[in-house]
Protein backbone atom coordinates (compact mmCIF):
# COMPACT_ATOMS: atom_id res chain seq x y z
CA UNK A 1 0.00 0.00 0.00
CA UNK A 2 1.75 3.15 -1.23
CA UNK A 3 2.15 6.33 0.76
CA UNK A 4 0.27 8.46 -1.75
CA UNK A 5 -2.84 6.31 -1.39
CA UNK A 6 -2.68 6.51 2.42
CA UNK A 7 -2.21 10.28 2.27
CA UNK A 8 -5.23 10.77 0.00
CA UNK A 9 -7.44 8.54 2.15
CA UNK A 10 -6.30 10.29 5.33
CA UNK A 11 -6.97 13.78 3.96
CA UNK A 12 -10.43 12.90 2.66
CA UNK A 13 -11.37 11.33 6.00
CA UNK A 14 -10.38 14.49 7.92
CA UNK A 15 -14.07 15.35 7.72
CA UNK A 16 -14.46 12.55 10.25
CA UNK A 17 -11.92 14.28 12.50
CA UNK A 18 -14.06 17.41 12.48
CA UNK A 19 -17.18 15.39 13.25
CA UNK A 20 -15.43 13.75 16.22
CA UNK A 21 -14.09 17.10 17.36
CA UNK A 22 -17.53 18.70 17.25
CA UNK A 23 -19.11 15.76 19.08
CA UNK A 24 -16.45 15.70 21.78
CA UNK A 25 -16.39 19.46 22.27
CA UNK A 26 -20.12 19.77 22.90
CA UNK A 27 -19.95 17.43 25.92
CA UNK A 28 -17.83 20.05 27.68
CA UNK A 29 -19.59 23.08 26.21
CA UNK A 30 -22.96 22.17 27.68
CA UNK A 31 -21.56 22.28 31.21
CA UNK A 32 -21.24 26.05 30.69
CA UNK A 33 -23.60 27.05 27.87
CA UNK A 34 -26.54 25.14 29.37
CA UNK A 35 -26.59 27.11 32.64
CA UNK A 36 -25.78 30.41 30.85
CA UNK A 37 -28.87 30.14 28.64
CA UNK A 38 -30.83 28.33 31.40
CA UNK A 39 -31.71 25.45 29.08
CA UNK A 40 -34.23 22.74 29.89
CA UNK A 41 -33.40 19.05 29.33
CA UNK A 42 -35.09 19.08 25.92
CA UNK A 43 -33.39 22.36 24.90
CA UNK A 44 -30.00 20.94 25.92
CA UNK A 45 -30.83 17.83 23.93
CA UNK A 46 -31.69 19.92 20.89
CA UNK A 47 -28.44 21.92 21.00
CA UNK A 48 -26.53 18.64 21.13
CA UNK A 49 -28.65 16.74 18.60
CA UNK A 50 -29.41 19.48 16.05
CA UNK A 51 -26.28 18.75 13.98
CA UNK A 52 -27.31 15.11 13.64
CA UNK A 53 -30.83 16.21 12.67
CA UNK A 54 -29.37 18.39 9.90
CA UNK A 55 -26.86 15.70 8.98
CA UNK A 56 -29.55 13.20 8.07
CA UNK A 57 -30.76 15.49 5.26
CA UNK A 58 -27.21 16.13 4.10
CA UNK A 59 -26.61 12.37 4.10
CA UNK A 60 -29.72 11.78 2.00
CA UNK A 61 -28.73 14.21 -0.72
CA UNK A 62 -24.93 14.44 -0.58
CA UNK A 63 -24.42 11.11 -2.33
CA UNK A 64 -26.61 12.14 -5.24
CA UNK A 65 -25.03 15.60 -5.40
CA UNK A 66 -21.60 13.97 -5.51
CA UNK A 67 -22.79 11.67 -8.30
CA UNK A 68 -23.57 14.79 -10.28
CA UNK A 69 -20.81 17.23 -9.32
CA UNK A 70 -18.08 14.94 -7.96
CA UNK A 71 -16.99 13.75 -4.52
CA UNK A 72 -14.13 16.23 -4.23
CA UNK A 73 -16.15 19.34 -5.09
CA UNK A 74 -18.82 18.59 -2.48
CA UNK A 75 -16.13 17.90 0.14
CA UNK A 76 -14.70 21.38 -0.43
CA UNK A 77 -18.11 22.85 0.38
CA UNK A 78 -18.17 20.62 3.47
CA UNK A 79 -14.93 22.13 4.76
CA UNK A 80 -16.31 25.65 4.23
CA UNK A 81 -19.48 24.82 6.20
CA UNK A 82 -17.40 23.42 9.07
CA UNK A 83 -15.45 26.68 9.31
CA UNK A 84 -18.63 28.77 9.17
CA UNK A 85 -20.25 26.71 11.91
CA UNK A 86 -17.23 27.08 14.20
CA UNK A 87 -17.24 30.88 13.96
CA UNK A 88 -21.01 31.31 14.38
CA UNK A 89 -21.13 28.87 17.33
CA UNK A 90 -18.38 30.74 19.13
CA UNK A 91 -20.14 34.12 18.86
CA UNK A 92 -23.70 32.83 19.51
CA UNK A 93 -25.64 35.26 21.69
CA UNK A 94 -28.74 33.13 22.19
CA UNK A 95 -29.97 29.57 22.37
CA UNK A 96 -31.49 29.93 18.88
CA UNK A 97 -28.29 31.24 17.30
CA UNK A 98 -26.29 28.44 18.89
CA UNK A 99 -28.39 25.62 17.51
CA UNK A 100 -28.64 27.25 14.04
CA UNK A 101 -24.84 27.48 13.94
CA UNK A 102 -24.61 23.83 14.92
CA UNK A 103 -27.13 22.87 12.25
CA UNK A 104 -24.73 24.33 9.67
CA UNK A 105 -22.00 22.09 11.08
CA UNK A 106 -24.40 19.16 10.91
CA UNK A 107 -24.86 19.67 7.17
CA UNK A 108 -21.08 19.48 6.86
CA UNK A 109 -20.43 16.31 8.83
CA UNK A 110 -23.49 14.59 7.37
CA UNK A 111 -22.07 14.97 3.89
CA UNK A 112 -18.53 14.14 5.01
CA UNK A 113 -19.50 10.89 6.72
CA UNK A 114 -21.16 9.67 3.51
CA UNK A 115 -18.69 10.92 0.94
CA UNK A 116 -15.39 10.04 2.60
CA UNK A 117 -15.90 6.25 2.76
CA UNK A 118 -17.47 6.31 -0.71
CA UNK A 119 -14.49 8.17 -2.18
CA UNK A 120 -11.92 6.04 -0.35
CA UNK A 121 -13.56 2.80 -1.50
CA UNK A 122 -13.45 4.07 -5.07
CA UNK A 123 -9.69 4.74 -5.01
CA UNK A 124 -8.79 1.54 -3.10
CA UNK A 125 -8.03 -2.00 -4.19
CA UNK A 126 -9.78 -5.03 -2.69
CA UNK A 127 -6.89 -6.03 -0.42
CA UNK A 128 -6.54 -2.65 1.33
CA UNK A 129 -10.04 -1.19 1.15
CA UNK A 130 -11.00 -2.16 4.71
CA UNK A 131 -7.95 -0.48 6.22
CA UNK A 132 -8.31 2.69 4.19
CA UNK A 133 -12.03 3.17 4.74
CA UNK A 134 -11.39 2.57 8.46
CA UNK A 135 -9.26 5.73 8.45
CA UNK A 136 -12.59 7.56 8.57
CA UNK A 137 -13.32 6.07 11.99
CA UNK A 138 -9.71 6.61 13.08
CA UNK A 139 -10.03 10.29 12.27
CA UNK A 140 -13.34 10.44 14.14
CA UNK A 141 -11.77 9.08 17.31
CA UNK A 142 -8.72 11.34 16.88
CA UNK A 143 -11.23 14.18 16.71
CA UNK A 144 -12.83 13.02 19.95
CA UNK A 145 -9.42 12.78 21.60
CA UNK A 146 -8.44 16.28 20.45
CA UNK A 147 -11.78 17.67 21.65
CA UNK A 148 -11.68 16.03 25.09
CA UNK A 149 -8.06 17.11 25.52
CA UNK A 150 -8.97 20.65 24.46
CA UNK A 151 -11.93 20.68 26.85
CA UNK A 152 -9.74 19.37 29.66
CA UNK A 153 -7.23 22.22 29.30
CA UNK A 154 -9.88 24.90 28.83
CA UNK A 155 -11.61 23.68 31.99
CA UNK A 156 -8.30 23.41 33.86
CA UNK A 157 -7.33 27.02 33.14
CA UNK A 158 -10.84 28.36 33.75
CA UNK A 159 -10.19 29.24 37.38
CA UNK A 160 -11.61 31.96 39.65
CA UNK A 161 -8.26 33.75 39.36
CA UNK A 162 -8.31 33.80 35.55
CA UNK A 163 -9.28 37.05 33.83
CA UNK A 164 -9.04 35.52 30.33
CA UNK A 165 -11.19 32.39 30.72
CA UNK A 166 -14.44 32.56 32.66
CA UNK A 167 -17.58 30.43 32.94
CA UNK A 168 -19.25 32.91 30.58
CA UNK A 169 -16.69 32.68 27.72
CA UNK A 170 -14.80 29.39 28.08
CA UNK A 171 -17.38 27.48 26.05
CA UNK A 172 -16.98 30.00 23.20
CA UNK A 173 -13.28 29.20 22.98
CA UNK A 174 -14.09 25.49 23.09
CA UNK A 175 -16.32 25.87 20.03
CA UNK A 176 -14.22 28.45 18.15
CA UNK A 177 -11.02 26.40 18.14
CA UNK A 178 -12.66 24.06 15.59
CA UNK A 179 -11.97 26.72 12.96
CA UNK A 180 -8.29 25.67 12.80
CA UNK A 181 -8.80 22.05 11.62
CA UNK A 182 -11.66 23.17 9.33
CA UNK A 183 -9.37 25.56 7.44
CA UNK A 184 -6.62 22.93 7.21
CA UNK A 185 -9.13 20.42 5.82
CA UNK A 186 -10.17 22.88 3.12
CA UNK A 187 -6.53 23.47 2.08
CA UNK A 188 -5.50 19.78 2.04
CA UNK A 189 -8.46 18.78 -0.15
CA UNK A 190 -6.85 20.61 -3.07
CA UNK A 191 -4.10 17.97 -3.03
CA UNK A 192 -6.39 14.98 -3.67
CA UNK A 193 -7.57 13.81 -7.12
CA UNK A 194 -11.13 13.24 -8.28
CA UNK A 195 -12.63 9.78 -7.76
CA UNK A 196 -11.57 7.54 -10.68
CA UNK A 197 -14.79 5.51 -10.64
CA UNK A 198 -16.84 8.73 -10.69
CA UNK A 199 -14.73 10.01 -13.59
CA UNK A 200 -15.36 6.80 -15.51
CA UNK A 201 -19.10 7.03 -14.84
CA UNK A 202 -18.92 10.53 -16.38
CA UNK A 203 -17.12 9.01 -19.42
CA UNK A 204 -13.87 10.86 -18.68
CA UNK A 205 -11.82 7.81 -19.54
CA UNK A 206 -8.45 9.46 -20.09
CA UNK A 207 -8.59 11.27 -16.75
CA UNK A 208 -9.72 8.05 -15.04
CA UNK A 209 -6.65 6.17 -16.25
CA UNK A 210 -4.33 9.03 -15.30
CA UNK A 211 -5.67 9.10 -11.73
CA UNK A 212 -5.51 5.31 -11.28
CA UNK A 213 -1.95 5.09 -12.59
CA UNK A 214 -0.97 8.07 -10.43
CA UNK A 215 -2.37 6.37 -7.33
CA UNK A 216 -1.57 2.69 -7.92
CA UNK A 217 1.18 2.62 -10.54
CA UNK A 218 1.04 1.17 -14.05
CA UNK A 219 0.37 -2.50 -13.20
CA UNK A 220 -2.28 -2.18 -10.47
CA UNK A 221 -3.79 0.85 -12.20
CA UNK A 222 -4.37 -1.19 -15.34
CA UNK A 223 -6.08 -3.95 -13.33
CA UNK A 224 -8.40 -1.44 -11.66
CA UNK A 225 -9.26 0.10 -15.04
CA UNK A 226 -10.16 -3.32 -16.43
CA UNK A 227 -12.32 -4.12 -13.42
CA UNK A 228 -14.22 -0.84 -13.74
CA UNK A 229 -14.67 -1.25 -17.50
CA UNK A 230 -16.09 -4.75 -17.13
CA UNK A 231 -18.55 -3.59 -14.49
CA UNK A 232 -19.73 -0.52 -16.40
CA UNK A 233 -20.02 -2.39 -19.70
CA UNK A 234 -22.06 -5.12 -18.02
CA UNK A 235 -24.64 -2.52 -17.02
CA UNK A 236 -25.72 -0.41 -19.96
CA UNK A 237 -28.83 0.98 -18.30
CA UNK A 238 -28.18 4.72 -18.14
CA UNK A 239 -31.62 5.69 -16.78
CA UNK A 240 -31.64 8.10 -13.82
CA UNK A 241 -31.52 6.47 -10.38
CA UNK A 242 -34.55 7.03 -8.15
CA UNK A 243 -35.11 6.19 -4.47
CA UNK A 244 -37.75 3.61 -5.41
CA UNK A 245 -35.07 1.74 -7.39
CA UNK A 246 -33.56 0.67 -4.07
CA UNK A 247 -36.69 -1.40 -3.44
CA UNK A 248 -35.95 -3.68 -6.39
CA UNK A 249 -35.86 -7.38 -5.53
CA UNK A 250 -32.25 -7.54 -6.75
CA UNK A 251 -31.15 -4.99 -4.12
CA UNK A 252 -33.44 -6.06 -1.28
CA UNK A 253 -30.97 -8.17 0.69
CA UNK A 254 -28.11 -5.67 0.71
CA UNK A 255 -30.53 -2.82 1.50
CA UNK A 256 -31.89 -4.71 4.53
CA UNK A 257 -28.37 -5.53 5.75
CA UNK A 258 -27.27 -1.91 5.38
CA UNK A 259 -30.33 -0.56 7.18
CA UNK A 260 -30.00 -2.97 10.11
CA UNK A 261 -26.31 -2.21 10.62
CA UNK A 262 -26.98 1.53 10.16
CA UNK A 263 -29.73 1.57 12.78
CA UNK A 264 -27.84 -0.66 15.23
CA UNK A 265 -24.77 1.56 15.13
CA UNK A 266 -26.70 4.46 16.65
CA UNK A 267 -29.59 2.94 18.58
CA UNK A 268 -27.20 1.34 21.08
CA UNK A 269 -26.40 4.86 22.31
CA UNK A 270 -22.85 5.53 21.14
CA UNK A 271 -23.44 9.22 20.46
CA UNK A 272 -25.31 9.61 23.74
CA UNK A 273 -22.14 8.43 25.47
CA UNK A 274 -19.79 10.51 23.30
CA UNK A 275 -21.86 13.71 23.22
CA UNK A 276 -22.78 13.56 26.91
CA UNK A 277 -19.59 11.95 28.22
CA UNK A 278 -18.89 14.67 30.77
CA UNK A 279 -22.46 14.52 32.09
CA UNK A 280 -22.37 10.72 32.32
CA UNK A 281 -19.11 10.73 34.25
CA UNK A 282 -20.57 13.35 36.59
CA UNK A 283 -23.41 10.91 37.36
CA UNK A 284 -20.85 8.60 39.00
CA UNK A 285 -20.04 11.32 41.54
CA UNK A 286 -16.39 11.79 40.58
CA UNK A 287 -16.72 15.57 40.21
CA UNK A 288 -16.38 18.00 37.30
CA UNK A 289 -12.58 18.04 37.00
CA UNK A 290 -12.32 14.25 37.06
CA UNK A 291 -15.18 14.01 34.54
CA UNK A 292 -13.23 16.16 32.06
CA UNK A 293 -10.06 14.09 32.50
CA UNK A 294 -12.06 10.86 32.14
CA UNK A 295 -13.21 12.10 28.74
CA UNK A 296 -9.57 12.08 27.63
CA UNK A 297 -9.23 8.46 28.79
CA UNK A 298 -12.41 7.52 26.91
CA UNK A 299 -11.13 9.00 23.66
CA UNK A 300 -7.72 7.33 24.13
CA UNK A 301 -9.45 3.94 24.35
CA UNK A 302 -11.31 4.79 21.14
CA UNK A 303 -8.06 5.44 19.31
CA UNK A 304 -6.35 2.27 20.53
CA UNK A 305 -9.20 -0.02 19.55
CA UNK A 306 -9.73 1.71 16.21
CA UNK A 307 -6.14 0.69 15.42
CA UNK A 308 -7.17 -2.85 16.39
CA UNK A 309 -9.98 -2.61 13.81
CA UNK A 310 -7.62 -1.34 11.11
CA UNK A 311 -5.23 -4.21 11.80
CA UNK A 312 -7.90 -6.93 11.85
CA UNK A 313 -10.54 -5.83 9.36
CA UNK A 314 -8.76 -7.19 6.26
CA UNK A 315 -7.39 -10.19 8.18
CA UNK A 316 -10.28 -11.39 10.32
CA UNK A 317 -13.05 -9.92 8.17
CA UNK A 318 -16.06 -7.68 8.67
CA UNK A 319 -18.50 -10.28 10.05
CA UNK A 320 -16.41 -11.56 13.01
CA UNK A 321 -15.53 -8.02 14.13
CA UNK A 322 -19.16 -6.92 14.04
CA UNK A 323 -20.42 -9.98 15.92
CA UNK A 324 -17.75 -9.90 18.64
CA UNK A 325 -18.06 -6.13 19.04
CA UNK A 326 -21.86 -6.11 19.24
CA UNK A 327 -21.85 -8.85 21.89
CA UNK A 328 -19.26 -6.85 23.87
CA UNK A 329 -21.36 -3.70 23.57
CA UNK A 330 -24.41 -5.49 25.00
CA UNK A 331 -22.46 -6.86 27.98
CA UNK A 332 -20.77 -3.51 28.70
CA UNK A 333 -24.02 -1.54 28.69
CA UNK A 334 -25.73 -4.06 30.95
CA UNK A 335 -22.78 -3.77 33.36
CA UNK A 336 -23.34 0.02 33.43
CA UNK A 337 -27.05 -0.51 34.10
CA UNK A 338 -26.25 -2.82 37.03
CA UNK A 339 -23.72 -0.37 38.49
CA UNK A 340 -26.10 2.59 38.32
CA UNK A 341 -28.92 0.48 39.79
CA UNK A 342 -26.85 -0.08 42.95
CA UNK A 343 -26.18 3.64 43.55
CA UNK A 344 -27.50 5.59 46.53
CA UNK A 345 -27.56 9.36 47.17
CA UNK A 346 -27.32 11.27 50.46
CA UNK A 347 -26.23 14.81 51.35
CA UNK A 348 -24.93 15.45 54.87
CA UNK A 349 -25.15 18.83 56.58
CA UNK A 350 -21.36 19.02 56.54
CA UNK A 351 -21.20 18.53 52.75
CA UNK A 352 -23.95 21.08 52.17
CA UNK A 353 -22.09 23.66 54.27
CA UNK A 354 -19.02 23.21 52.04
CA UNK A 355 -20.83 24.14 48.81
CA UNK A 356 -19.70 27.53 47.51
CA UNK A 357 -22.66 28.36 45.28
CA UNK A 358 -25.49 30.68 46.30
CA UNK A 359 -28.65 29.17 47.76
CA UNK A 360 -26.76 26.09 49.01
CA UNK A 361 -28.55 26.53 52.32
CA UNK A 362 -31.80 25.64 50.58
CA UNK A 363 -30.52 22.04 50.48
CA UNK A 364 -30.49 21.73 54.29
CA UNK A 365 -34.04 20.24 54.46
CA UNK A 366 -32.65 17.36 52.35
CA UNK A 367 -29.74 16.69 54.71
CA UNK A 368 -29.19 13.06 55.73
CA UNK A 369 -32.07 11.88 53.56
CA UNK A 370 -31.09 8.70 51.72
CA UNK A 371 -32.24 8.16 48.13
CA UNK A 372 -32.14 4.88 46.18
CA UNK A 373 -33.37 6.62 43.04
CA UNK A 374 -31.24 9.14 41.14
CA UNK A 375 -34.44 10.60 39.68
CA UNK A 376 -35.94 11.39 43.08
CA UNK A 377 -32.67 12.85 44.33
CA UNK A 378 -32.14 15.14 41.34
CA UNK A 379 -35.78 16.25 41.34
CA UNK A 380 -35.65 17.23 45.01
CA UNK A 381 -32.35 19.08 44.61
CA UNK A 382 -33.60 20.92 41.51
CA UNK A 383 -36.81 21.89 43.32
CA UNK A 384 -34.75 23.26 46.21
CA UNK A 385 -32.17 25.38 44.35
CA UNK A 386 -33.63 25.77 40.85
CA UNK A 387 -32.72 24.27 37.49
CA UNK A 388 -30.03 26.81 36.56
CA UNK A 389 -28.06 26.50 39.80
CA UNK A 390 -28.30 22.71 39.79
CA UNK A 391 -27.08 22.44 36.19
CA UNK A 392 -24.14 24.72 36.95
CA UNK A 393 -23.13 22.79 40.07
CA UNK A 394 -24.33 19.25 39.37
CA UNK A 395 -20.78 17.88 39.38
CA UNK A 396 -20.10 19.11 42.92
CA UNK A 397 -23.53 18.07 44.21
CA UNK A 398 -23.36 14.54 42.79
CA UNK A 399 -19.76 14.15 43.98
CA UNK A 400 -20.85 14.97 47.52
CA UNK A 401 -23.97 12.80 47.52
CA UNK A 402 -23.29 9.72 45.40
CA UNK A 403 -22.33 6.31 46.76
CA UNK A 404 -21.62 4.08 43.79
CA UNK A 405 -19.16 1.55 42.39
CA UNK A 406 -17.64 4.08 39.99
CA UNK A 407 -14.99 1.57 38.81
CA UNK A 408 -17.72 -0.76 37.57
CA UNK A 409 -19.33 2.07 35.59
CA UNK A 410 -15.96 3.02 34.11
CA UNK A 411 -15.32 -0.58 33.07
CA UNK A 412 -18.73 -0.69 31.40
CA UNK A 413 -18.35 2.66 29.60
CA UNK A 414 -14.80 1.97 28.43
CA UNK A 415 -15.76 -1.56 27.40
CA UNK A 416 -18.61 -0.14 25.33
CA UNK A 417 -16.31 2.40 23.68
CA UNK A 418 -13.63 -0.23 22.97
CA UNK A 419 -16.07 -2.73 21.45
CA UNK A 420 -17.71 -0.03 19.32
CA UNK A 421 -14.33 1.25 18.12
CA UNK A 422 -13.32 -2.08 16.56
CA UNK A 423 -16.76 -3.08 15.27
CA UNK A 424 -19.84 -0.96 14.56
CA UNK A 425 -17.82 2.26 14.32
CA UNK A 426 -15.52 1.54 11.37
CA UNK A 427 -17.03 -1.66 9.97
CA UNK A 428 -20.41 -0.13 9.15
CA UNK A 429 -18.85 2.40 6.79
CA UNK A 430 -16.66 -0.25 5.20
CA UNK A 431 -19.69 -2.45 4.56
CA UNK A 432 -21.74 0.40 3.10
CA UNK A 433 -18.91 1.37 0.77
CA UNK A 434 -18.69 -2.24 -0.49
CA UNK A 435 -22.22 -3.63 -0.72
CA UNK A 436 -23.82 -1.43 -3.35
CA UNK A 437 -23.33 -1.29 -7.14
CA UNK A 438 -21.59 1.81 -8.47
CA UNK A 439 -24.79 3.07 -10.10
CA UNK A 440 -26.74 2.97 -6.82
CA UNK A 441 -23.91 3.56 -4.35
CA UNK A 442 -24.38 7.28 -3.74
CA UNK A 443 -28.14 7.00 -3.30
CA UNK A 444 -28.06 3.81 -1.19
CA UNK A 445 -25.42 5.06 1.22
CA UNK A 446 -27.24 8.38 1.46
CA UNK A 447 -30.55 6.74 2.37
CA UNK A 448 -28.99 4.45 4.98
CA UNK A 449 -26.92 7.29 6.40
CA UNK A 450 -30.13 9.38 6.60
CA UNK A 451 -31.74 6.70 8.75
CA UNK A 452 -28.53 6.33 10.76
CA UNK A 453 -28.41 10.05 11.49
CA UNK A 454 -32.14 10.20 12.28
CA UNK A 455 -31.68 7.54 14.96
CA UNK A 456 -28.58 9.35 16.24
CA UNK A 457 -30.37 12.69 16.54
CA UNK A 458 -33.33 11.11 18.35
CA UNK A 459 -31.04 9.30 20.79
CA UNK A 460 -29.13 12.53 21.52
CA UNK A 461 -32.31 14.59 21.80
CA UNK A 462 -34.06 12.39 24.36
CA UNK A 463 -30.99 11.24 26.33
CA UNK A 464 -31.11 14.13 28.86
CA UNK A 465 -34.86 13.51 29.22
CA UNK A 466 -34.21 9.80 29.78
CA UNK A 467 -31.68 10.50 32.52
CA UNK A 468 -34.11 12.93 34.18
CA UNK A 469 -37.25 10.80 33.88
CA UNK A 470 -36.18 7.16 33.51
CA UNK A 471 -32.92 7.27 35.45
CA UNK A 472 -29.40 6.14 34.68
CA UNK A 473 -29.96 2.42 35.23
CA UNK A 474 -33.03 1.96 33.04
CA UNK A 475 -31.55 4.12 30.26
CA UNK A 476 -28.42 1.98 30.00
CA UNK A 477 -30.42 -1.24 30.39
CA UNK A 478 -32.51 -0.33 27.33
CA UNK A 479 -29.39 0.35 25.26
CA UNK A 480 -27.88 -2.98 26.36
CA UNK A 481 -31.05 -4.95 25.58
CA UNK A 482 -31.22 -3.44 22.09
CA UNK A 483 -27.57 -4.36 21.45
CA UNK A 484 -28.27 -7.95 22.53
CA UNK A 485 -31.19 -8.25 20.11
CA UNK A 486 -29.02 -6.71 17.39
CA UNK A 487 -26.33 -9.34 17.94
CA UNK A 488 -28.72 -12.21 17.19
CA UNK A 489 -30.07 -10.46 14.08
CA UNK A 490 -26.54 -9.93 12.73
CA UNK A 491 -25.65 -13.53 13.54
CA UNK A 492 -28.39 -14.62 11.17
CA UNK A 493 -28.07 -12.23 8.21
CA UNK A 494 -24.62 -10.60 8.10
CA UNK A 495 -22.49 -11.50 5.03
CA UNK A 496 -18.69 -11.34 4.65
CA UNK A 497 -17.17 -8.94 2.08
CA UNK A 498 -13.41 -8.97 2.74
CA UNK A 499 -10.90 -9.57 -0.04
CA UNK A 500 -13.28 -9.03 -2.96
CA UNK A 501 -13.38 -6.23 -5.51
CA UNK A 502 -16.41 -3.95 -5.60
CA UNK A 503 -17.36 -5.54 -8.90
CA UNK A 504 -17.10 -9.10 -7.49
CA UNK A 505 -19.31 -8.12 -4.56
CA UNK A 506 -21.90 -6.76 -6.95
CA UNK A 507 -22.05 -10.09 -8.79
CA UNK A 508 -22.38 -12.01 -5.53
CA UNK A 509 -24.99 -9.98 -3.66
CA UNK A 510 -27.05 -8.28 -6.35
CA UNK A 511 -29.60 -10.73 -7.73
CA UNK A 512 -30.23 -10.98 -11.43
CA UNK A 513 -33.53 -9.43 -12.48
Amino acid sequence: MNKKLVFIAFVVSLGGFLFGFDAGIISGVMSFAGPEFDLSAIQSGWVVSSPSFAAMFAMLFSGRLSDRFGRKKILLYVAFLYATSAVLSAVAMSYEMLYVARIIGGLAFGAALVLAPMYIAEISTAENRGKLVSLQQLNIVFGFFAAFLSNYFFNKYNTPDSSFLTDENVWRWMLGVELIPAVLYFIFLYFVPKSPRWLYLKEKYKETKEVLVQIHGEEKGALEITSIEENINANKDKSPVKIKDLLKRSLRFILVVGLIVGVLQQITGINAVYFYAISIFKQTGIGTDAAFSSGVLLSTISILFTFVAIYLIDRMGRRPLLLIGTAGIAVSLLVCAYGFNQATYELSQEKISQFEFSDAAKLLPLADKRYDSDIDFKNDVTSAVGNQIYNKNDGAILEAATSINADLIFIGILGFIACFAFSLGPVMWVLLSELYPLKYRGLAIGVIAFVNSLISSLVQLIFPWELSNLGNALTFFMFGAIALVGFFILLKILPETKGKSLEELEKEFVLET
